[in-house]
C-alpha cells in the first residue's frame, strides 16, 4: 500500500514537470517538495505529454490526487468547482452502484442456491466392490457360458 503511494508520488511530480509554470506555482511549495521527496527512489513513470492522463496507465492514486489539486488550487471560480464536485460525486455513485451491482449480499446468495439446486438434481449411485468369491464365482460362470 505504501509503496503504491509513493509510486502516485512520483507519477505527479512528473505531470508536473510538463505543466505550465502558472499552474505549478498555484501549489503549495511544500506539497511540491512532498513529492519530490517522497517519491519512489528508481521508479521512472513513462508519461506521455501528448496523450490525455485517463489514456495512459496511472495509478488511481496518482489521479485521485491530480483531482484533488485541480479542485483546490487549479479551480478558478467558486461555480467551476461546485461543478466539478457534483461531477465527483455522480463519478463515485456510478462506482458504488458498479460495486453494489457487482457485490450485492443478495445476489451472492441467490448464486448460491442456484448452485444449491443444481446439486440436488444430480442422483447419488453407490458403488460397491466385489468380494473376492463373488468375483471368482462370476468368472467361473462366464467360463461355463461361453462353451
Amino acid at each position: 500500500m505504501e509503496n503504491e503511494l509513493l509510486k502516485a508520488y512520483a507519477e505527479v511530480d512528473k505531470v508536473l514537470s510538463f505543466m505550465e509554470n502558472k499552474y505549478v506555482e498555484k501549489i503549495p511549495s511544500k506539497m511540491r517538495e512532498m513529492f519530490k521527496n517522497e517519491k519512489l527512489e528508481g521508479y521512472n513513470p513513462v508519461i506521455n505529454p501528448k496523450v490525455p492522463l485517463d489514456e495512459q496507465d496511472l495509478q488511481r492514486k496518482t489521479l485521485s490526487i491530480l483531482a484533488m489539486l485541480n479542485l483546490n488550487y487549479w479551480c478558478e471560480s467558486e461555480k467551476e468547482k461546485q461543478e466539478l464536485i457534483s461531477l465527483y460525486a455522480e463519478n463515485d455513485r456510478k462506482r458504488e452502484e458498479e460495486l453494489r451491482e457487482k457485490y450485492n449480499p443478495d445476489n451472492i446468495f441467490k448464486k448460491k442456491e442456484n448452485k444449491t439446486e443444481e446439486v440436488e438434481n444430480i442422483a447419488l449411485v453407490e458403488y460397491k466392490e466385489e468380494n473376492f468369491l463373488k468375483k471368482i464365482l462370476r468368472k467361473v460362470m462366464n467360463f461355463f457360458k461361453r462353451k
